[in-house]
């Protein structure tokens, strides 16, 4: 090597670099996100140094003052304007703090705040060897049936760990709907997927349904995560950018200073529309849409069950977050492409959910097809295209995440010696064994159906009417069908219930500690405020209806 070409290099190597600026963080608008994150880390350190015995106190006291902090400033937040007026783009483009943001957070922090409650009953197993017992197992890691797993039953282990999980999966849910790129969407995703494949897999009794039910999750889930990292890329490699405002202006065409390598790939309309349609496919999975809702029966029978309503409660409320800024936010362009699908993914959500239900004979498998077809449901409103059709859907996603967690709390409570006594025909009589609990039952039953003066009604009518107002009056026809169709299997279980003779050998009825009633009280102190008056909270899901560009 000559002297001449050495020094060329120290030359070259020499040239000032440019400056890297340093990163700005709005650390007060993203603090929801950060106090849960935060309080799951201390969680982890709990768990590693804390004594045994004062692990589960801890861990309850954490989760619930960090839970509520984070409600606090999203309150907070919007009271400053950040919903409306100061609404915007911060963490360098990766996070949007606007209405729907606000708004979805503020709901997924309070259902996360029940299924802490429910996390945490000690009250309804019998006491096993002078130990309080919850509904997770004594050691997660110990082989069901074994020696290992006898020995931490009988020394009073209990599996805490299950509450720096699930505020790792409420950090998630947090950041996903308000997410303005889409690797920050990604890893969102993946930061509230984990959390929920490893709680489905730690319930006390039946704990192989458990761990199957786990496993299946995860490998769909898996498969709906590649979907979506392989549309990003798609997406990615058609406009050159990951955030959502480049991505948009690509795709109306009106973007400014485009490069000749981006004009090649905005000419090649594969790359968007096959992008598009496997990130859609992705969310939809997540909400348990048609026809990507084969994991949703199995897993909300076999997860523990204050796992399955904060699941089926929260990760819908997350999902449809993403789902609506995705598709007003990135594709609104290419509305005419998406809607004919979400039209035909909607019909057959909602029959399929409704009438597959029908033939259920478990309780927890019935309430996941009827959840199946409340995706349906939502889908039509977001087919809407209107700044009503997104109020309505954040105001339906309200009303139903607190109706589920309730009566996933109610279904706690029906047990026999097996645990909880799920199979529908344990439920006969149960109105004159424990008339208040069936009561209660029957409240969240008739919210699910649709019934006036329930919460479940408000949110139907005010996404229908979005959607008939959109254009799509015909899945407002199936959507009526689809509802009467459902209101005859949740009337079945209330007819069950109240007028049928109780069985000798029935179930008993658990009663709860302060924890699970509040639960269960506040699911129904929400199912009639929204339902007799709904106004003042549409108002609210209104004002919070415009995503930020």
């Amino acid at each position: 090597m000559s002297a001449t070409a050495v020094h060329s290099l120290w030359t070259m190597a020499a040239d000032p670099i440019e400056k890297i600026d340093a990163p700005k963080i709005e650390y007060g608008q993203l603090s929801p996100t950060l106090i849960v994150i935060g309080a799951a880390i201390i969680g982890v350190l709990i768990e590693a140094f804390v004594p045994r015995k004062a692990r589960y106190y801890a861990q309850v006291f954490l989760s619930v003052v960090s839970l509520a902090a984070a409600f606090a400033a999203v309150i907070a937040l919007a009271a400053r304007g950040y919903g409306t007026t100061k609404a915007g783009i911060v963490a360098m483009g990766a996070v949007a703090v606007d209405g729907p943001a606000l708004f979805l957070q503020g709901t997924i922090l309070l259902a996360g705040l029940l299924g802490v409650f429910t996390f945490a009953e000690r009250r309804l197993d019998p006491v096993a060897h002078g130990n309080q017992v919850d509904s997770f197992a004594a050691q997660a890691a110990s082989v069901p049936g074994s020696d290992s797993e006898k020995a931490a039953v009988k020394a009073g282990f209990t599996t805490t760990e299950v509450f720096p999980l699930l505020l790792f999966a409420i950090g998630g849910m947090l950041l996903f709907p308000s997410a303005n790129d889409l690797l920050t969407l990604f890893i969102a995703l993946e930061v509230f997927s984990l959390p929920l494949y490893l709680l489905c897999a730690v319930a006390r009794r039946k704990r192989i349904m458990s761990q199957e039910a786990a496993v299946k999750y995860f490998l769909l889930g898996a498969f709906a995560s590649a979907f979506t990292l392989f549309g990003i890329a798609l997406l990615y490699g058609y406009a050159g950018s990951v955030s959502y405002a480049t991505i948009a202006q690509v795709v109306d065409g009106s973007i400014e200073n485009v490069t000749p390598a981006l004009a090649e790939t905005m000419g090649n309309d594969a790359l968007l529309l096959i992008g598009a349609a496997m990130l859609v496919m992705g969310l939809l999975f997540k909400v348990g849409a048609v026809p990507f809702h084969m994991w949703t029966p199995d897993v909300y029978q076999g997860a523990p069950t204050p796992v399955t309503g904060f699941m089926a409660a929260a990760t819908k409320v997350a999902a449809f977050g993403a789902l609506l800024r995705l598709l007003y936010v990135v594709l609104p362009g290419l509305s005419w492409d998406w809607r004919p699908v979400m039209w035909a993914v909607a019909i057959v959500t909602m029959l399929g959910g409704a009438i597959v239900a029908i033939t259920q004979t478990d309780i927890k498998r019935l309430l996941a097809y009827s959840s199946i077809a409340h995706a349906g449901f939502i889908l039509a409103g977001v087919i809407a295209t209107s700044a009503d059709g997104v109020s309505s859907v954040l105001f339906y996603l309200a009303a139903y995440s607190f109706v589920t967690i309730g009566a996933f709390a109610v279904v706690t409570l029906v047990r026999d010696a097996g645990g909880e006594a799920t199979h529908l025909s344990k439920w006969a009589g149960l109105g004159r064994r424990s008339p208040l609990v069936a009561a209660v039952f029957a409240v969240f039953l008739l919210a699910f159906a649709g019934i006036p003066l329930t919460s479940g009604f408000a949110g139907k009518f005010a996404v229908f009417k979005a959607a008939a107002e959109g254009g799509a009056g015909a899945i407002v026809v199936v959507g009526v069908i689809s509802s009467a169709i459902a209101a005859f299997f949740y009337i079945r279980v209330i007819v069950l219930m109240f007028f049928s003779e109780p069985k000798p050998e029935g179930p008993t009825v658990a009663v709860p500690s302060p924890l699970t009633m509040t639960a269960i009280a506040f699911g129904v102190v929400v199912t009639l405020v929204l339902g007799v008056a709904p106004q003042y909270f549409l108002d609210l899901a209104g004002q919070a209806g415009v995503f930020v560009r």
